[in-house]
């Protein structure tokens, strides 16, 4: 079972994003503060979970949680800063709208850059080790999904509600047929040659 926090007494927020691989759409990051306790029997990382229980947990994790925020980079600004970059701003955009002030933040993933001073904690697969991480994670990528199934009313042809914006064979052949939109990452393999083609 993954752990309810990471220090007894401090309060945290698990940090994590969505859409760091895809072709397009927005890096979306989520945070989450949980009451100390918290436990789930079926919460972990969100990739482990089916659309259905992704779902069902992200509207479970809102009433539950003391309070959760959402944020997005867009393309233009993963292209501008890299991917890496933006999905830091992303998260530091979660923490700017929190009305809780954390005392830690627990961040999924190996890099975070300093947010106002607030000390952080980088846990590799955090998403499956913190509660936190794991809610953050669950509300990113269902947020970054429906962002993506809306997207696929307007450009059909890229089959966005079943890839959700990543590289799969059907994404890649739609782009060479049907070229790029403003949504793509133009500094994303795969995307870049049409641009520099141009």
């Amino acid at each position: 079972m993954l752990a309810s926090s990471y220090t007894h007494n401090l309060i945290e927020c698990g940090l994590d994003e969505a859409g760091r691989g895809c072709l397009c759409g927005p890096v979306v990051a989520a945070g989450v503060v949980l009451p100390k306790n918290f436990t789930h029997k079926i919460l972990r990382d969100s990739k482990q979970l089916s659309a259905k229980e992704r779902n069902e947990l992200a509207e479970e994790i809102k009433e539950k949680a003391i309070e959760w925020t959402i944020s997005e980079a867009n393309a233009t600004e993963i292209d501008t800063f890299n991917i890496l970059n933006a999905s830091i701003l992303a998260m530091h955009r979660c923490v700017e709208k929190l009305q809780t002030k954390p005392e830690l933040l627990l961040i999924d993933g190996n890099r975070f850059h300093p947010y106002n001073f607030i000390p952080y904690q980088c846990v590799v697969k955090g998403d499956d080790k913190f509660f936190s991480i794991a809610a953050a994670s669950v509300l990113a990528k269902t947020h970054r999904d429906k962002i993506m199934k809306d997207l696929a009313e307007q450009f059909p042809m890229y089959s966005w509600e079943k890839n959700m914006g990543y590289p799969t064979q059907t994404h890649r052949q739609a782009i060479k047929d049907f070229g790029i939109t403003i949504w793509h990452r133009k500094t994303f393999k795969g995307v870049k040659e049409l641009v520099s083609n141009g």
